[in-house]
C-alpha cells in the first residue's frame, strides 16, 4: 500500500470516528480534511461513506447488552416495542427531508466555507442551550431519567431536531443532543439516545450513498482499495469506540461549551484562510 495513501486513511478514519458522536459535526470535518488531503474525489467519498460502519459498529458493541435485549423482547416485551417505535419515529424526519432535499443540499453546501459558517452557527446555539440550561435549572423533565422513559412525542422531537443535521457542519449527534436538552431532557438521556439514533440514520444514509456510488465501487480495483478500506474501518471503529466510552463519562459532569468554543476557533480558521488564500479550499 502506498504510504501517503495509508497516512491519508488513517488520518480520516480517525476524524470520523472522533467526530461523530461527539456535537462537531463528522460529515463537516470529512469534508474540510478531505480537501486538505485532496482526497474528496468519487472514490474518497465511497471511503468515507463506507469507513461510517466502522463508527456504527462501535456504538453497536457498546450498547449490545440494550440492542439484544430490545431485539429479542420485541415480540413480547412493551419497554423493548416502546424503544423500538421511538428511535423509528425520531429517525422518519430526517430521512423525509433527505430525500426531498438531500441532492440540492448537496450541490450547495458540501463544501468548506458553508461548512465553517455552519460550525460557528452551531456554536452560538449551543451556548444558547446551555445558558436555558443554568439559568432554568429546572428544565430537565423530572419524568424522564432514563432513555425506557422516553414517549413517542419525546422522540419525535428530537427527531425534527435531528433534521437540522442535514446542513454539513452542524452536527448529527449535536442537533439531537442540543435538541433534546431544549427540549427538556436531561443531558445524559439526550446523548444516549443519539447515540442509539445514529445506528438507523447513519446505516440507511450509507447504504444510499453506497447505491449511488456503486459504478465507483464497480470501477475500483480491490486488489487496491480494499486494504485501504480496511485501515479505514478498522481505525474509525477504534476511535468512534473510546468516543463514546469518553462522552458518556464527560456528560455526567460537563457542559458542551468546550465542544461550541473550537467549533468557532476552527470555523474561523478555515474563514480566515480562504479570505487570505492561504489555504485554497474548493468552491
Amino acid at each position: 500500500m502506498d504510504i501517503n495513501l495509508l497516512i491519508q486513511t488513517i488520518i480520516l478514519g480517525l476524524v470520523e470516528g472522533l467526530t461523530e458522536f461527539l456535537p462537531i459535526s463528522s460529515t463537516g470535518h470529512l469534508i474540510l480534511v478531505g480537501d486538505l488531503l485532496n482526497f474528496n474525489d468519487e472514490k474518497g467519498k465511497a471511503f468515507e461513506v463506507i469507513i461510517q460502519f466502522g463508527a456504527i459498529l462501535a456504538v453497536c458493541w457498546e450498547y449490545r447488552q440494550k440492542l439484544i435485549t430490545v431485539v429479542a423482547g420485541l415480540a413480547s416485551k412493551p419497554l423493548a416495542q416502546r424503544f423500538a417505535i421511538n428511535v423509528i419515529i425520531a429517525t422518519i424526519p430526517a430521512i423525509t427531508l433527505a430525500l426531498l432535499f438531500g441532492k440540492f443540499i448537496k450541490s450547495v453546501l458540501f463544501s468548506p466555507i458553508p461548512v465553517a459558517m455552519a460550525f460557528i452557527v452551531g456554536a452560538l446555539i449551543i451556548f444558547w442551550a446551555e445558558s436555558i440550561q443554568k439559568n432554568k435549572s429546572s428544565i430537565s423533565n423530572n419524568r424522564i431519567q432514563t432513555i425506557d422513559d422516553l414517549r413517542w412525542q419525546d422522540a419525535l422531537k428530537i427527531g425534527l431536531a435531528q433534521c437540522a443535521a442535514l446542513i454539513p457542519g452542524t452536527s448529527r449527534s449535536g442537533a439531537t443532543i442540543i435538541g433534546g436538552m431544549l427540549f427538556g431532557l436531561p443531558r445524559k438521556v439526550a446523548t444516549e439516545f443519539s447515540f442509539f439514533l445514529a445506528i438507523p440514520v447513519i446505516a440507511g444514509a450509507t447504504l444510499y450513498e453506497l447505491i449511488k456510488l456503486r459504478h465507483v465501487l464497480g470501477e475500483t480495483s480491490w486488489a487496491t482499495f480494499g486494504p485501504v478500506l480496511a485501515v479505514g474501518f478498522v481505525v474509525s471503529f477504534i476511535s468512534a469506540f473510546a468516543c463514546i466510552r469518553w462522552l458518556i463519562r464527560y456528560v455526567a459532569s460537563h457542559d458542551f461549551k468546550a465542544f461550541a468554543w473550537y467549533r468557532i476557533v476552527f470555523g474561523v480558521v478555515v474563514l480566515v484562510t480562504a479570505w487570505t488564500g492561504i489555504v485554497q479550499w474548493s468552491n
